[in-house]
């Protein structure tokens, strides 16, 4: 974590037991995501309420890159039921951070180029050679905005390049060198 946790006790005096015990729940939430920049929790004793006593009310603030996560106000009246269920929620919020992130990041295939060195109109297939050497198998439900009886062998193409299992394959082949240079 780039800044130390911060712990702040409101209404009541400072317990070295629960800020260790913040400290320990910290470190479980930095092990779900090492980008944590901040964290700031607040323990709170509130107000006496006429049935249930003198509740500890928890909030924690959290901070990522691009993201502010907040727990708010989870009150019991033993503190640290109050600081594992406030915890627990955050966990499921960083756990659901992660997911968005890991969408994010999935990697798109870079095109890539190249020129129609045989089709096989009767099988509806052909072949595409790229600058390198490489040659790539599609078939007819792989060519895109052309319909495959227009193409011609000799005709530049772009194409996203995928290993299948025999081999190499081009999808969404199309016409054009598509702004190379």
């Amino acid at each position: 974590m780039k800044l130390p946790v911060q712990i702040q006790f409101h209404g009541m005096d400072g317990s070295d037991a629960l800020a260790a015990n913040v400290q320990e729940h910290v470190l479980k939430l930095e092990a779900l995501a090492s980008d944590i920049m901040a964290c700031r929790v607040l323990i709170d004793l509130e107000q006496k309420h006429k049935h249930q006593g003198r509740p500890i009310g928890v909030r924690i603030d959290l901070t990522l890159p691009g993201h502010e996560l907040v727990v708010n106000r989870v009150q019991h009246e033993d503190a640290y039921v109050a600081l594992r269920d406030a915890f627990d929620s955050m966990k499921r919020q960083l756990r659901e951070v992660n997911r968005r992130r890991k969408r994010q990041e999935k990697l798109h295939a870079t095109p890539l180029h190249g020129e129609l060195v045989r089709l096989d109109d009767s099988g509806g297939f052909g072949f595409i050679r790229t600058p390198a050497g490489d040659e790539y198998y599609f078939s007819r439900d792989n060519v895109a905005g052309t319909p495959f009886e227009h193409m011609q062998t000799g005709s530049a193409v772009q194409f996203l390049p995928e290993l299948g299992g025999e081999g190499r394959q081009a999808k969404r082949v199309s016409m054009g060198k598509h702004g190379t240079t």
